[in-house]
């Protein structure tokens, strides 16, 4: 495989890409800033700075990041945005809550939260009011289960959820089952591949396990996306597969939010959560976000109506879940307006929201998810093609455990490396200035991101990930 051709075809494939101007909305660190370990002394390294000195004479040209699947890169147009929301605190005080300000692109504290919601909408496929941008989704994936996890030891008791799932997911069935008394032996049912070694599921495989136990399941818990093997599951089919045996799914979409197209109203989702720091690029911790079909979220009494508690889905309330109208009236008696918003417990950060919704204005000019999926599916076939056609001393040394099919997964493909490799190749990478991800014990993700990745990142991730296996055979790092 020669790198002049793979090369010459990635750049003919960036010139014919109609969102490649989308990369410059986006700082993409630097190989020497990567390699850095001090902290800059302002945004941008001063002409005077050491470290600039190191940039411009040795890696002033960009890393090649391809780790949008576990945190995405910063907009530049988040430090602007924050900026602009800390002149508005600076100046306004508490004002701010109530107060728009003249040229000012943020919303008032009190609608930031309305505004991210009709932002995030699109990219779920819900309307506004089915959504909350919200705590944090593990904190989320609680709420949601406080609300509609009602167990009957004598009837329907227990989650089903997948073997390999994100511990944190494990660690809130397993603390669900404990508050109502349960125990994970009894109640939880776990899916597991009787023939992929690495748990990739069929979809017949995970119906025949909701089958098995549908008349003792409650609910179901799964990820949009798999985030150890990158695995997209057919949501519609296996949402409509629940249905028909009166159980509650709840959809993980922390891998697949801002990275697939959603439709989480017509496919009649029950409900879903999210983070925003991975495909959304909220920033590190950023926060969450929830989605509660319409039909789970009505609100058909009045505060003033005889026991206006039996009007809602019960849930762990807290004042910002009340009406706007009502809200700040004070009053002990929580009647939470209709929607997803209903569901929300205090006053979200605004800090976290600017960040959010910078990013998401991103999405908004792209055209949305469609044309950001069809990129998608070009880089990531690219990426596996390049990876086709390593030479055979090096495929010997890896494989790729994601679906081959590209509507079984998203952005990202996970490599399983032979044993011995992760690290040395992972050092490599590094000091090739190629930043992706690691499970250990063996597995690296790589995920290029349609709104700031190219096709000759893949290349040069290829490049590097080929010299870093060549380098670790001739070490001897690899075991027997």
């Amino acid at each position: 495989m020669a790198s002049t051709n793979m090369m010459e075809r990635a750049q003919a494939l960036d010139r014919d890409d109609a969102l490649s101007s989308l990369q410059a909305e986006f700082n993409i660190p630097t190989r020497a800033q990567i390699a850095s370990s001090r902290l800059p002394e302002s945004s941008s390294a001063s002409s005077n700075d050491p470290e600039s000195d190191v940039a411009a004479s040795s890696g002033s040209e960009s890393c090649t990041y391809l780790c949008g699947n576990s945190l995405g890169l910063q907009p530049k147009r988040t430090r602007t945005r924050i900026s602009q929301y800390l002149d508005t605190w600076s100046t306004q005080g508490v004002q701010g809550h109530f107060k728009p300000l003249d040229g000012s692109p943020l919303p008032t504290w009190l609608d930031a939260d309305a505004r991210a919601a009709e932002l995030i909408a699109p990219i779920v496929g819900a309307s506004e009011s089915e959504v909350a941008v919200m705590q944090t989704l593990t904190a989320n994936l609680h709420l949601l289960m406080s609300s509609f996890y009602r167990p009957d030891i004598n009837g329907k008791h227990k989650i089903i959820l997948e073997s390999r799932a994100f511990p944190s997911d494990h660690f809130v069935v397993e603390t669900q089952l404990r508050h109502h008394g349960l125990s994970a032996d009894s109640s939880m049912v776990i899916i597991e591949s009787p023939h992929s070694e690495d748990n990739v599921l069929t979809t017949y495989e995970i119906l025949s396990t909701i089958s098995a136990h549908a008349s003792t399941t409650a609910l179901i818990l799964l990820p949009g996306i798999q985030y150890y093997t990158g695995q997209l599951l057919d949501i519609p089919v296996i949402t409509a597969f629940a249905h028909k045996h009166d159980i509650f799914i709840i959809w993980d979409l922390a891998h697949a939010v801002g990275n697939v197209p959603l439709s989480l109203h017509d496919w009649d989702v029950d409900a879903a959560a999210w983070c925003s720091y991975k495909y959304l690029n909220g920033g590190p911790g950023c926060i969450g976000g929830l989605f509660v079909h319409e039909r789970n979220s009505t609100v058909t009494k009045a505060i003033t109506d005889e026991s206006p508690e039996e009007g809602y889905s019960n849930r762990l309330a807290g004042w910002w879940g009340n009406d706007k109208k009502t809200r700040f009236v004070m009053a002990n008696k929580f009647h939470p307006v209709k929607g997803a918003a209903g569901f929300q417990l205090s006053n979200p950060s605004i800090l976290d929201i600017t960040s959010l919704s910078a990013s998401l204005e991103i999405f908004h000019e792209a055209g949305g998810i469609k044309p950001l999926r069809e990129k998608s599916l070009r880089l990531t076939n690219f990426l596996e093609s390049l990876l086709k056609e390593m030479k055979d001393e090096d495929k010997a040394l890896f494989r790729i455990i994601t679906p081959s099919d590209p509507a079984q997964r998203g952005a990202q493909l996970s490599l399983k490396l032979a044993e011995g490799l992760l690290l040395p190749v992972m050092k490599e990478l590094e000091e090739k200035g190629v930043i992706v991800d690691e499970r250990k014990p063996d597995v690296i993700r790589v995920a290029p991101a349609p709104l700031y990745n190219s096709f000759a990142d893949c290349v040069r991730f290829v490049q590097a990930f080929g010299g870093a296996l060549d380098i670790a055979r001739k070490a001897g790092d690899i075991k027997a």
